[in-house]
């Protein structure tokens, strides 16, 4: 009877053993996304001398960075920035215009620096699975996540990783890379059990994104690149689970039409998951008649849905859109500047007031550094340089999209009210140096 007594014991006792067993920290300063506004953090641009022997990276893709030859619509607001590169364009008074590298530890240390300015909770890093395939690869794409992983300590924000599938091919690939690569963060970075522990968790777990499932333009099938096999091994895996998985999936996920698959399967992986992120980006604009109406009544019916299976659902709002020199380049056509306008911030006020008022809980934000797409909410100028066809934020203060972030924290906290006005364009920041502010956590 004692033997049996003590097995039964050890047998119940097995979840705790595993559970220290984690190489994770059972605590974090950021235990829940809940309450919070994280943005998506590319960290892609590179630039001649910044050490990666990357070229124009994301700048344009040629090797040539000069009126004809630009990947951006917005350019940078370089004046804060301690070091920036000589591009061959030159600015409205005849000097040099310039532009940052993500490689640069200072740049990265500026855009957290904003992070904390502006009220901001924190970032999911890229990780793109074409810099994952071998341990040399893996390392030298960790570049800006290190950056990042100190930035986030120095300035108190949230941090977490995302896995892009972008560059996941139709060929004999799989998941298996993530695994290996987040084993690698565990061990050599400790990116989840750092001693002051900034990584976003979730119910208490760390949360892993993977971004790029069932979308019908992707060349891969869901069913065969062995994801829920990563996902078992983010939340089960002895040593390196105890994760939440939130997948990236599209806008109309949950009807299976439009930019989604039509395969249930999609539905079986998003009900294994912890949380779910709709990618809405392009799927709604100011100048359809009712967007709002729609988009507040698609999230309302998303959550609703994603309650019945136990899934946390987190709405993406972005501030515009436009892609008129990348487009160029990708489609050898001419898409519109401004696609999706901005309308001095009205458009993403708009999302963010409709999202909470809808109940969403958390806001992901699409992205702070994405000047390709045009959807950049970190500071961008309306100083352009000479030649290229540029766009700028309407006449808006180079912060006003930080500021208006920061608001929409303060609205999913609860410390103003839901339909609040939009913030005057031409208001002088609120955050200079080391605000008063709500860090969240």
């Amino acid at each position: 009877m004692l033997k049996i007594l003590l097995m039964t014991g050890m047998l119940a006792g097995s979840g705790a053993v595993a559970l220290a067993q984690l190489k994770h920290s059972p605590i974090s300063q950021f235990p829940e996304y809940e309450q919070k506004v994280m943005c998506g953090y590319q960290g892609w641009f590179r630039a001649p001398g910044d050490g990666t022997k990357e070229g124009w990276g994301h700048y344009n893709a040629s090797g040539q960075f000069n009126a004809s030859h630009v990947h951006l619509d917005f350019w940078p607001d370089t004046t804060e920035y301690a070091q920036t590169y000589a591009t061959a364009l030159t600015n409205q008074d005849g000097s040099v215009a310039r532009v940052f590298s993500s490689a640069d530890q200072s740049t990265t240390d500026l855009h957290f620096q904003w992070l904390r300015d502006y009220g901001i909770d924190g970032v999911f890093v890229q990780r793109f699975f074409n810099g994952l395939h071998t341990p040399q690869r893996r390392q030298r794409s960790r570049l800006v996540l290190e950056h990042a992983l100190q930035s986030s300590q120095k300035y108190g924000r949230a941090i977490a990783v995302m896995y892009d599938l972008s560059g996941l091919g139709n060929r004999q690939e799989d998941c298996s890379d993530l695994i290996a690569d987040w084993k690698e963060l565990v061990d050599d970075l400790h990116i989840t059990s750092q001693a002051t522990n900034n990584y976003l968790y979730h119910q208490g777990k760390p949360i892993v994104a993977i971004w790029g499932v069932g979308f019908p333009d992707r060349p891969y099938d869901i069913h065969k690149i062995g994801l829920e096999r990563a996902m078992d091994f983010f939340q089960h895996d002895p040593q390196y689970g105890g994760c939440a998985v939130m997948l990236g999936v599209p806008t109309h996920f949950r009807e299976l039409r439009g930019d989604s698959v039509t395969d249930p399967y999609l539905h079986t992986l998003i009900a294994r998951a912890d949380l779910v992120l709709p990618w809405m980006v392009g799927r709604y604009t100011p100048l359809a008649k009712n967007w709002e109406q729609t988009y507040r009544q698609s999230i309302q019916a998303d959550i609703a849905w994603c309650q019945e299976r136990h899934v946390a659902y987190i709405p993406c709002v972005y501030p515009g859109f436009s892609w008129h020199n990348l487009s160029q380049v990708e489609n050898h056509g001419t898409a519109p500047l401004n696609q999706i306008p901005r309308q001095k911030g009205l458009f993403y006020w708009t999302q963010i007031n409709g999202a909470v008022a809808a109940g969403a809980r958390m806001l992901y934000v699409a992205m702070f550094d994405e000047m390709d797409e045009g959807t950049a909410i970190f500071k961008c100028t309306a100083k352009l340089p000479v030649g290229p066809v540029l766009t700028d934020f309407d006449g808006c203060p180079p912060d006003y999209y930080l500021r208006l972030t920061g608001e929409a924290g303060k609205l999913l906290k609860g410390n103003q009210p839901v339909g609040a006005p939009l913030l005057p364009a031409a208001l002088p920041g609120p955050h200079r140096g080391r605000p008063d502010r709500d860090d969240g956590g």
